[in-house]
């Protein structure tokens, strides 16, 4: 049997990825709690394997059977090629060529400005990110017309790539991203949250709690230092 460890954290987007992908694909595999640096508590003792073998210090790691990757969407194809459970890569050329496109667009696309709704101080940055967040939404929501998944005939790695935005979107709201869904995207939203990789890394109302009120206290103390906002 293969043996599987994920180093990371549910708070962290990019470790959501590989959960979910892990889950959906049925791998079983142990987690070993590494929190990101940015919210890493004073005193934490971080693993040696995980600081021997993650060169930037930065969680997701992998370790199956004694190998390690690093950085969350090289371990989703290496894990398609590493661990033998059913596929989220299709083998069709094209299709698995459209799913390695989409998991960039939205690495580039969706992250930057999901990331600045939550670290933004300043209400006309938080404006700023929450409107290219919607435009890059609109435009995934483009490729779900006719298809119930963002590549191919069932979800992909493509549906790992963003299922960290629909775990966090309750807490956005509440941090500022207040702009309307693309139809199809919520659609899609509640599609992925039916799978076993959706009910794996699924926040509960206490999780949505604390990551809120983690990035008000930033928010709280970034002003305080500052202060004021932070400028435009």
């Amino acid at each position: 049997m293969t043996d599987v460890t994920l180093y990371g954290q549910w708070i962290c987007p990019y470790s959501v990825r590989v959960s979910f992908a892990l889950a959906e694909r049925g791998i079983v595999h142990d987690v070993v709690d590494v929190p990101p640096t940015a919210v890493r508590p004073a005193g934490f003792v971080v693993p040696d394997e995980f600081v021997a073998h993650s060169p930037l210090g930065e969680i997701p790691m992998v370790r199956v059977d004694g190998e390690y990757r690093a950085d969350s969407l090289p371990i989703l194809e290496w894990l398609e090629e590493r661990v033998d459970a059913p596929p989220l890569l299709p083998s069709d050329p094209s299709t698995r060529l459209r799913v390695l496109e989409l998991m960039t667009l939205i690495d580039r696309r969706v992250f930057p400005p999901m990331i600045g709704v939550y670290y933004g101080t300043h209400v006309d940055r938080i404006a700023e990110s929450a409107d290219a967040l919607a435009t890059a939404l609109a435009e995934l929501g483009a490729g779900l017309d006719g298809s119930p998944w963002l590549a191919g005939t069932g979800p992909t790695l493509a549906e790992a790539t963003l299922v960290p935005f629909y775990v966090r979107l309750d807490g956005l709201r509440r941090l500022g991203f207040d702009r309307d869904l693309d139809p199809r995207i919520a659609d899609h939203r509640l599609r992925v949250g039916h799978l076993a990789g959706g009910r794996a890394v699924a926040w509960s109302s206490s999780r949505t709690e604390e990551f809120v009120t983690r990035f008000e206290r930033y928010r709280a103390i970034r002003r305080s230092t500052t202060g004021g906002p932070e400028p435009r």
